[in-house]
This record gives C-alpha cells, structure tokens and sequence, in this order.
C-alpha cells in the first residue's frame, strides 16, 4: 500500500508520497515514489506514483526513456501544457498495459499502476491531475483542489476540514504531513521516508524539497503536539447531557 497526496493552491503545489511498499507482512522495502522533471525557468513536472511497483517503475522507466530519445516523438520535455503531459503519461501506462496485461491475468491479477501529477509548463497556470490505472484522468480544480492515491482514508478527514483554495503554503504543509501521522499510526503498509515537495507558482524551479527519515525531529515534534492538541480539545468539548 502507500499514500500519495498532491494539493493545488492559489499560491503554488504541496506534493507528498511516502516510500514503503511490501509484498507480505513479512517482505517490507523502501523506493521513492516521487519523480521530478525539471528545466529550470521552463517547467516543473512532478509524478507521484501508486500501485504496483513493478507497473509505476516501468512508466516512469517509459518517460524517461522517450525524453532521451531524439526522433521527434512527443515526450515530456516537448509537451506544451500539463494536460500533453497528463495524456503522455496516461499513454506510456497504456502501453505498458498492453505489454504486460496478458501476463498478469494469467496470475489472476491486473495492471496496477496510478499516478497524481502536476506542476507548471511555461506559458500556463498550473496544473493537478489524477490519472487511474486504464489511462483516464480527471483534473483538480476550485471545488476539489487535492487529489490522493492508495490508503487515504485515514488522512482524508484532516484535509477536508483545513485545506482549501486559499490555504498558505505553510500551513498546507503541516496539514499534509500531519495526514501522514494519522495515516501511518492506522495502517502499517505505510511508512517513512516521507518525501515532501512545495511548489511556489510561476517559479518554474523546485526550491523546497524534503525527505523525512524515521526519528525526524520536526516530524516528531508535529505529531507530539498534534496528538496533545487533539486530546485538549477533546478534553473541551461539551459533555452530553441525559
């Protein structure tokens, strides 16, 4: 399992993945889920990835290859908008899909790979997408500006009551990384590192980026107080009467 979340706001882009994946209680592992494309001052594109590793692994490995290759074909360095980036990414899935799908099914199981992307071409406002595993894909907007993959419903409720359009930044942060806490506290499957990215709009450059290890002070201190707050403001509410 794993937790993915990306957040559109007036002021730019929170991006958050967490790194465990596992093939039973007993075979863990790490691999980061976040891939970023970069040219400076051109566009940010940035890939969040859920689902099976085997199947992400392989669409990113698709979309890097084809950016490196020189015969003209459209790929992610070409792409004019972020919705040519969305349909390239939801191309390269489809392909692997059909490589691979067959195979699958043969094991009683499916193509499973799912991605939220978003970030900023030159030219453009930014852009937030949430592409399924058959290739379609909805985009963020006023009235939903987040998207999330894999286990969100433990960190869902946080989000819906804080988050809106016009949250700073910062506090989106917090918010973000606080949805990991109540995430991870409810479902071993995810875990850390947790790799965060802010994107500030129309600075066409990755200026914060983050990863937060096991032990992380800052996370810890945000889960501490998070904790005792919760418990304070409980201890507050007012008491039923018979």
């Amino acid at each position: 399992m794993t937790y993915c979340i990306g957040v559109m706001l007036d002021k730019g882009i929170v991006f958050a993945s967490d790194s465990r994946t596992n093939a039973g209680v007993d075979n863990f592992a790490k691999f980061c889920k976040m891939t970023v494309f970069e040219r400076r001052g051109d566009r940010v594109i940035v890939l969040l990835s859920s689902g099976s590793l085997a199947g992400t692994q392989a669409v990113i490995g698709v979309l890097n290859q084809r950016c490196t290759d020189d015969s003209g074909n459209p790929n992610l360095w070409t792409a004019r908008t972020m919705f040519d980036v969305a349909m390239l990414v939801a191309d390269a899935m489809r392909d692997i899909e059909r490589r691979d799908g067959a195979y699958l099914e043969e094991s009683d199981m499916r193509f499973n790979a799912s991605f939220i992307v978003g970030g900023q071409i030159s030219g453009e406002p930014m852009r937030l997408f949430r592409i399924y595993a058959e290739g379609n894909f909805i985009e963020a907007g006023e009235d939903t500006p987040f998207f999330q993959t894999g286990e969100t419903k433990y960190g869902k409720p946080v989000i819906d009551r804080v988050i809106s359009r016009f949250t700073p930044l910062e506090d989106t942060i917090k918010c973000v990384l606080v949805s990991f806490d109540s995430t991870m506290r409810s479902n071993l499957s995810v875990g850390m590192p947790i790799d965060l990215l802010c994107y500030e709009r129309d600075s066409l450059l990755v200026q914060k980026r983050r990863r937060f290890e096991e032990g992380d002070a800052y996370f810890t201190a945000l889960s501490h107080e998070w904790g005792e707050g919760t418990r304070q403001v409980f201890r507050q509410l007012p008491v039923l009467v018979w």
